[in-house]
């Protein structure tokens, strides 16, 4: 954390990400006004959801899956929605999506509104579930809840993301699930075909069928079918192309206060026309 006269023009959400990118850590934490936090801090012993995106930019889609996993939380766990701890992820990956190093610029997009709209971020180099989940585990054995689509499903279940891991996807989903974490599951929409893919019509390899009965027979993972379907419609880098391209129907996608943000401030290389 720099603070002081010396360091007044150090954005410390920038120094959270160049602790995650120079490999001084695995996982950095600022908090909505922009301050860097030791995460036990904020997580120790308290309920948590968190959604893994890109944010680029945070759309409606991504909003009402994060506040639809929220009331489904708190109506399971019967948690105090005082003490949830609600975060907005993003990976090294994810900020390394269009070039092969972090836009520092771009970062900061993102960052600005996250925090406009009053959400924790976490920045980290946990690729896999797995090891984003026993890091959280470090902190808090209350209720832990990751919202995600069906594609991101897909990952989880991926076997070649964990063939060095001992006891492959196997050994992944024992760490995943070793204390009170569950996954939330939106449906998605095909392309191709138009039709709603909700979670029932998942299907992951032959033989890790039976892994998936275990797990939903357990709430491991569990439907969240609440999105209304037009929310599924939306994909931030269809969003991301119209802004660029001065295409208005972009606001739509978005909410008011973040269309106006990006507007006013030009953000994502937004342009007035």
């Amino acid at each position: 954390d720099f603070s002081g006269p010396a360091f007044e023009q150090v954005d410390n959400r920038l120094m959270a990400l160049q602790l995650v990118e120079q490999g001084m850590s695995e996982a950095a934490m600022f908090t909505a006004d922009g301050r860097v936090v030791q995460v036990a801090d904020i997580l120790y012993q308290r309920p948590v959801l968190l959604e893994r995106s890109r944010f680029h930019p945070p759309t409606h889609f991504t909003l009402d899956l994060l506040e639809h996993a929220r009331n489904a939380l708190k109506q399971e766990a019967e948690i105090d929605d005082d003490k949830l701890v609600v975060l907005a992820e993003m990976t090294l990956r994810d900020l390394c999506e269009e070039t092969e190093c972090v836009d520092t610029l771009d970062f900061l997009h993102r960052a600005d509104i996250l925090c406009a709209l009053g959400m924790n971020v976490l920045i980290s180099n946990y690729g896999e579930y797995y090891r984003l989940a026993q890091y959280l585990f470090r902190y808090t054995r209350q209720p832990i809840a990751i919202a995600m689509g069906l594609p991101s499903l897909h990952e989880v279940f991926d076997e070649h993301q964990v063939e060095d891991l001992p006891g492959g996807v196997l050994g992944s989903f024992g760490r995943l699930f070793r204390q009170d974490l569950r996954l939330y599951v939106c449906p998605m929409l095909d392309q191709t075909s138009g039709e709603v893919v909700n979670f029932d019509q998942f299907t992951p390899a032959e033989h890790l069928k039976h892994l998936l009965a275990y797990l939903r027979e357990n709430n491991y993972v569990r439907a969240l079918d609440s999105l209304p379907a037009e929310r599924l419609k939306i994909y931030s880098h269809e969003v991301l192309q119209q802004l660029r391209e001065g295409d208005s129907n972009w606001e739509s996608c978005v909410p008011s206060n973040v269309a106006e943000m990006i507007k006013s401030r030009q953000l994502f290389g937004y342009q007035p026309r």
